[in-house]
């Protein structure tokens, strides 16, 4: 593990989005909330929430962070859900590794609901997409994602 001990404490944040590609009938079925499983959008939501917590105990090395805040948000599109996650801590490293694990657990969880109806669901395009704070300073994703 990396040594932040004589970092100074400052504000940070970072987003990432992904995105999980879905059949017609799974993008009726979640427009419909007819999914056995639930409202996929908001278990998705929470299971992002839930990851973004927990990302010390998935990734090795990974600092422990007392997390500010972490917004997640899941919404579908024209064949696809999008997911991004925005977390903030103020500490001695970044949240990039939090932003996208909410992400990624998110878009699993998005798969686990709706495999039922669609088996050929796609992860792609997890990416950060922004990140403040930290002596490396702020960084903005090109804009182009994957359609």
């Amino acid at each position: 593990m990396v040594d932040v001990g004589a970092k100074p404490v400052t504000a940070r944040s970072a987003s990432a989005e992904g995105f999980v590609r879905v059949s017609a009938d799974l993008e009726q079925a979640i427009r419909a909330s007819t999914v056995g499983k639930g409202s996929v959008l908001e278990v998705a939501r929470l299971a992002g929430i839930m990851a973004a917590k927990r990302t010390d105990e998935l990734v090795p090395l990974c600092h422990t962070l007392p997390l500010d805040a972490v917004d997640v948000r899941a919404t579908l599109e024209e064949g696809r859900v999008h997911v991004t996650a925005t977390v903030r801590t103020q500490s001695r490293t970044g949240v990039e590794m939090e932003a996208l694990t909410a992400v990624t657990i998110a878009c699993l969880t998005v798969i686990d609901m709706g495999k039922a109806i669609d088996r050929a669901m796609v992860i792609e395009g997890v990416r950060v997409t922004e990140k403040h704070g930290g002596r490396s300073g702020p960084f903005t994703a090109p804009s182009e994602g994957p359609r």
